[in-house]
């Protein structure tokens, strides 16, 4: 039995779609980030960067006590190599789909997350943020659309965790400012991927978070935004 703790936020969505993917046993165990819920203490004991999705593996392969794991992609990395699932055969292939979940932690993940909050969620709007940002994840939704070229998965034959993991990101492209027609192979691959049917549980009643501008109070936008080094 896996615990994900989870928001419905693109990070925390590569796991919930991982999950409803491969149909590993676990329970899902909300966390309310605008109700600062994040920085509880048992909260920080799995999750030390306050930040989900986190889990906590009851059943590790080596047989100890539970085992606690943060990062999205770090996640994806550990459960797809100890159950084998959603990972490919072959050293290659396997490099393939780690380079390109690294490529979406490091790029489309912090861009596109860049671009919506200065789009939707800034409490006043800065141009060149804007700009700057919703430029970047356009570039990056053009180097996504130009691997797919010919191919049906992003790591090649199969799906993988690097489908897992860029997917989510690609959800909110029309808060971000890209319409997809514009790379028609990124559009193919996501389409294929919206219309599975895990995607289809894993998404019911999920609303794009850039979708429109965000309305939060001042409690809960320093909540979300606020916290310095010392929290």
């Amino acid at each position: 039995m896996i615990d994900l703790h989870y928001a419905a936020t693109p990070n925390g969505l590569k796991l919930r779609l991982y999950l409803e993917e491969t149909g590993l046993a676990h329970r899902i165990v909300p966390v309310k980030l605008s109700a600062g819920e994040q920085f509880a203490p048992q909260f920080l004991a799995i999750s030390p960067n306050n930040k989900i999705p986190a889990i906590l593996d009851h059943a590790p392969a080596d047989g100890g006590a539970p085992l606690p794991v943060f990062e999205s992609g770090a996640i994806l990395l550990y459960l797809a190599r100890k159950t084998g699932l959603l990972w490919p055969q072959g050293e290659r292939a396997q490099l393939q789909a780690t380079q390109w979940l690294f490529w979406q932690m490091a790029g489309l993940g912090p861009m596109a997350g860049q671009a919506g909050h200065f789009r939707a969620h800034a409490p006043e709007a800065v141009p060149y943020a804007i700009d700057r940002y919703t430029r970047e994840a356009a570039r990056l939704y053009g180097v996504l659309d130009r691997r797919l070229h010919g191919r049906e998965f992003v790591a090649g034959d199969e799906l993988s965790i690097a489908d897992i993991a860029c997917y989510p990101w690609v959800v909110p492209h029309a808060g971000l400012g890209h319409d997809l027609s514009a790379t028609p192979d990124l559009q193919r691959w996501f389409d294929r991927i919206r219309a599975r049917p895990a995607t289809q549980r894993a998404y019911a009643g999920v609303e794009d978070p850039y979708a429109k501008p965000a309305n939060f109070t001042q409690a809960e936008r320093q909540t979300l935004f606020g916290q310095g080094a010392q929290g």
